[in-house]
């Protein structure tokens, strides 16, 4: 029997197929376990340059942000100066953060998005947004160009960026990521991971639900996979759930 061209089976039949799948996720949990310790067991820079942000607090500087913690996230936004609107994508990677924050702390973690515009700018978006997590600017410094995820827009063009370590073109001059630095009792800060593109994905809390349903990501025939993204203020409003 088939339910638009999917097979359906009985109950017996069903948990056969589901335990033999179950055995795949069990290899790839253990991969992604594997990978992990992997990721923690690569070598760190040091963070010689001395970079400086715009907070709500004030200037502060790399070592400041981490909050009295040793680890520090930093989400790359693509924001740049003069933009009326962050990028839909980086948007719906921000949702998730709120409700992070507390027990990210609570793991010696301090989470801080960073975008090149002017803290103003980033406020005004922020606000409409609704969001609460510390955003800063980087605004006049070398960070977003030190760690790959602003560019000239002619460099971009000519496929002379460095993305995602490759040299590539790229469709605009900001582009999305997460770096991750430490910082020890002496101070110091270290750089100890950045991703960008698809290793990004893990952020998204969304498309693992969306792997876990019938249709997954429907992205296929999509002019690119996540054209179909709004601002949590653009969807029709008959597409979001009311909460009483």
């Amino acid at each position: 029997m088939k339910n638009r061209d999917h097979a359906v089976v009985s109950r017996p039949e069903w948990l056969a197929a589901r335990k033999a799948h179950l055995q795949k996720e069990k290899e790839f949990t253990h991969l992604r376990d594997e990978l992990s310790r992997s990721r923690r067991e690569l070598p760190w820079e040091k963070v010689e340059k001395e970079y400086v942000f715009e907070t709500l607090q004030g200037k502060k500087k790399l070592a400041e942000l981490f909050g009295g913690r040793s680890q520090l996230f930093v989400y790359h936004f693509m924001l740049g100066p003069g933009w009326k609107e962050g990028c839909p994508s980086c948007s719906m990677v921000s949702d998730h953060f709120d409700g992070m924050l507390p027990h990210l702390a609570n793991r010696d973690v301090t989470l801080v998005v960073s975008s090149r515009a002017p803290l103003a700018e980033i406020e005004t978006f922020r606000k409409r947004m609704g969001w609460r997590f510390p955003w800063v600017s980087s605004f006049g410094s070398e960070f977003n160009s030190d760690f790959q995820v602003s560019f000239r827009k002619e460099d971009a063009e000519a496929g002379q960026v460095i993305y995602n370590y490759q040299t590539q073109g790229f469709p605009s001059e900001e582009a999305p990521g997460a770096s991750v630095f430490y910082r020890n009792e002496a101070g110091d800060v270290f750089h100890t991971y950045s991703a960008y593109a698809r290793g990004l994905d893990m952020l998204l809390g969304v498309y693992n639900v969306l792997d876990m349903v019938p249709k997954g990501r429907d992205e296929d025939g999509l002019e690119f996979t996540m054209s179909w993204v709004r601002h949590h203020d653009k969807y029709e409003k008959t597409a979001v759930l009311a909460v009483s």
